[in-house]
């Protein structure tokens, strides 16, 4: 076999390999120049970084800090709204009917819920001791006009003896028994005018006992309704008003029309005037509203209840509206541009008293002390401590102190300005003195937004 590798070529030795090629020096300078390069902008640029996380997390911890929150504008408040009190119903005219003589109830004609009237005879009654005294004084009255006629013929005969004594001629008859029969005659002058006056005296003990005959029957003193029967047929009756054991034996109320009295607190008595309209509401009729109106009030402030008599009157045609009832009086206010709608969410309720607080200048929170006027629930009157252009917050931190700096979270929009624009016409206040309460909460890194 012929060896056909490499001909003529001595076989190659391990130790006798290719050598590498090799970097300039210079080259390989700058390479590790650069590569050192890399790695401090590395260093720098991860330090950097650090610093700016660093300051970053410090400034989003210092927002955190500061509350965020929400703020709405008051609202005047334009709209009539209603103001709610308690008020007592009374007939137009009321009456108590006592007994003015004394006897036993005979008869009654009447009970109550029945229709009278004026002058028809509720009931009689039977009199025997004022019957005996009325026909004795009668029979001393008759007594004593007879004796009046007998006085009065003696007189007459004395007169006429004393004149013919008097004119006789001279010396017929003596001086003295000329005065003794002027004596007789102003004698029986005398005594008919004691019968006269004897006549006078009895005729008034008659005409006061016939008086008190016609108070045997008890009459309706006008129109109206018996609302109270309080004696029955064979009861002792007592003259009298009321005093000792003279109750009452009817009672008769005029419900044509009614009168209703409320009590209005002092701090809304300004704002009631005569000739403003209201409504009723009454237990026994839900849903049913009854008008009247305003007719007079006291003018005086009660000083133990602090509060204004006021008077309604309201039309009863169909007489459902009855005497001693309770009803809810809704006075139709008019509209007071003086007072402020807020939220009821935004009071603050501080041992100070009550506040709310209002974004101030510089993004500082500001709290002012406010006068409330009627709570409508979600909503209240602010009577004095605000101004319409405060930016009012709603739902404050409760940890919220005045000056301290807060972060805005929302500008006013519309539903902001619905929540404060006010009661509508229907709407009932829950309360007349008192906010009701409300709660308020502080999510994590800042307040309630809306």
């Amino acid at each position: 076999m012929t060896d056909t590798s490499d001909h003529g070529n001595p076989p190659l030795r391990a130790d006798h390999a290719p050598a590498q090629p090799t970097l300039p020096p210079n080259k390989l300078r700058r390479i590790g120049l650069v590569a050192a390069a890399v790695a401090l902008l590395i260093a720098v640029a991860g330090i950097v970084i650090r610093e700016v996380n660093e300051h970053a997390v410090a400034r989003w911890t210092e927002q955190q800090a500061v509350p965020s929150v929400s703020v709405v504008i008051p609202k005047r408040g334009e709209e009539s709204t209603q103001l709610v009190l308690p008020g007592n119903i009374d007939a137009w005219y009321q009456a108590p009917i006592y007994a003015r003589v004394d006897g036993y109830l005979k008869k009654w004609y009447l009970d109550f819920g029945a229709h009278v009237k004026q002058g028809q005879v509720l009931a009689i009654i039977d009199t025997p001791d004022l019957d005996a005294q009325f026909s004795a004084a009668k029979a001393t009255l008759a007594a004593a006009r007879s004796k009046v006629n007998v006085y009065k013929a003696q007189m007459d005969f004395a007169k006429t003896t004393y004149a013919r004594w008097r004119d006789s001629p001279t010396g017929s008859v003596s001086q003295q028994e000329t005065e003794s029969k002027k004596a007789d005659y102003e004698s029986a002058a005398a005594s008919y005018e004691a019968s006269i006056a004897d006549v006078n005296s009895d005729q008034g003990v008659v005409d006061r006992l016939q008086a008190l005959e016609q108070f045997k029957n008890i009459v309706a003193p006008f129109d109206g309704i018996v609302t109270a029967r309080n004696t029955d047929v064979g009861n002792l009756i007592n003259a009298g008003s009321g005093a000792g054991s003279a109750p009452k034996l009817f009672q008769i109320a005029d419900v044509h029309e009614m009168r209703v009295y409320v009590q209005v607190p002092q701090a809304m008595s300004g704002q009631i005037d005569a000739g403003m309209s209201a409504d009723l509401e009454l237990p026994q009729y839900p849903g049913k509203t009854f008008p009247a109106t305003v007719a007079t009030t006291a003018r005086a402030i009660d000083p133990a209840a602090r509060t204004l008599l006021v008077e309604l009157h309201a039309s009863n045609p169909a007489g459902l509206l009855q005497p001693g009832t309770y009803a809810q009086v809704h006075f139709n206010l008019p509209p007071n541009a003086n007072v402020l709608m807020i939220p009821a969410t935004a009071l603050v309720f501080r041992q100070e008293g009550l506040q709310v607080a209002v974004l101030g200048p510089h993004g500082r929170a500001e709290l002012k002390p406010v006068t409330l006027g009627r709570n409508f629930g979600d909503s209240v009157e602010v009577l004095t401590g605000l101004s319409a252009t405060d930016r009012v917050i709603d739902s404050p931190p409760d940890s919220l102190t005045d000056g301290e700096a807060v972060q805005l979270a929302n500008a006013p929009t519309v539903a902001d300005l619905a929540r404060v624009a006010g009661p509508k016409s229907g709407d009932r206040p829950t309360s007349a003195d008192a906010p009701a309460p409300h709660k308020q909460s502080r999510a994590s890194g800042g307040g309630t937004t809306h």
